[in-house]
């Protein structure tokens, strides 16, 4: 399978040519298309339903037609339903601010970007009220974002206040010439110090809220993440990560992946009570180091490790 594509858009129409036949319609796409660019199957289905999909130069509306090897399939996107975007007044952890880019310290708990079903309360409702310029930036949808964070992950992320500083900082953090650094907590001690892992990464086949590793010739995208040892907390492990790549859920899916998954992570771990109110997993963006996209000099950011983290270190240090 061949997208136009790699990248996280896509020109208009999007095109396929179909390696291995026999699946599904519906389920070929959800598998051909890079998973963390918004294309859910359900989404997939919809545009099929909708006469958006050509297989060979024809209109299919049946999301159940099987695929042959050598098709050509063809999408094309209508126009996406601009969101009612409404500025609200949000406390804001900014780390440093200037007329290019802000970066901020985004808590556990805060939806980075609307989608439908959640057009309030996001970090871009809040980064609206402090600059009112911003729906110029990127789009209406995700105005100024140049990368996000899960819900449940807080630490340091950057936001783009202009044009060129998107595409900047947006190339940068494809070209891997951002540093992107988190902290950890995962279950189990680990035997090694250090290590890589180089796994690809992509929508599970069965469970569409979940990732897991899908090989790329399924739609898996390549993906790296290094870790290394901290402290050895008992039965647990403090763990810093560097990315390589940045796809959907990767250091949760790698370190699942690992035997290892991080604590308090539900999706991909048992997300058992640990003694210690935690929202969401024990995951934090801690450093960004980065290019300013007007100067060109180096710029980095430390998001300190919130509360409830180091409380859960210090209860699993007492207990070791």
């Amino acid at each position: 399978m061949s997208p136009c594509s790699d990248g996280d858009s896509f020109p208009d129409p999007l095109t396929f040519t179909v390696t291995t036949g026999g699946d599904r319609l519906d389920r070929w796409l959800a598998q051909a298309i890079p998973p963390d660019t918004g294309f859910s199957r359900s989404r997939l289905q919809k545009l099929i339903d909708q006469g958006q999909v050509q297989v060979n130069d024809r209109i299919e509306t049946n999301k159940n037609s099987k695929v042959q090897q050598g098709d050509q399939i063809h999408i094309t996107l209508p126009e996406p339903e601009p969101l009612d975007l409404v500025p609200e007044t949000m406390d804001l952890n900014i780390l440093y601010e200037d007329d290019h880019l802000i970066l901020l310290n985004k808590p556990k708990g805060l939806v980075v970007h609307p989608a439908p079903g959640h057009s309030q309360g996001t970090l871009v409702n809040g980064l609206l009220a402090h600059c009112p310029h911003l729906p110029g930036i990127g789009g209406i949808q995700r105005p100024g974002i140049v990368h996000r964070l899960d819900k449940d992950t807080s630490g340091v992320m950057v936001v783009a206040k202009t044009d060129q500083a998107l595409l900047s900082l947006q190339g940068q953090i494809r070209e891997k010439t951002a540093q992107r650094e988190y902290f950890g907590i995962v279950h189990g001690a680990m035997k090694e110090e250090a290590g890589r892992v180089e796994q690809p990464v992509g929508r599970h086949p069965v469970d569409r809220k979940r990732m897991a590793i899908v090989a790329e010739e399924n739609g898996g995208r390549w993906a790296a993440t290094q870790w290394q040892v901290q402290e050895r907390l008992g039965n647990y492990t403090l763990v810093q990560f560097h990315l390589e790549t940045g796809r959907t859920h990767q250091i949760r899916v790698h370190c699942a992946w690992l035997g290892h998954a991080i604590v308090g992570d539900a999706l991909y771990g048992s997300g058992r009570s640990m003694g210690v109110k935690l929202q969401g997993q024990a995951l934090h963006a801690y450093a960004l180091r980065l290019q300013h996209p007007a100067t060109g000099e180096p710029l980095e950011a430390i998001a300190p490790l919130p509360p409830e983290f180091l409380t859960l270190v210090q209860v699993l240090r007492r207990r070791a």
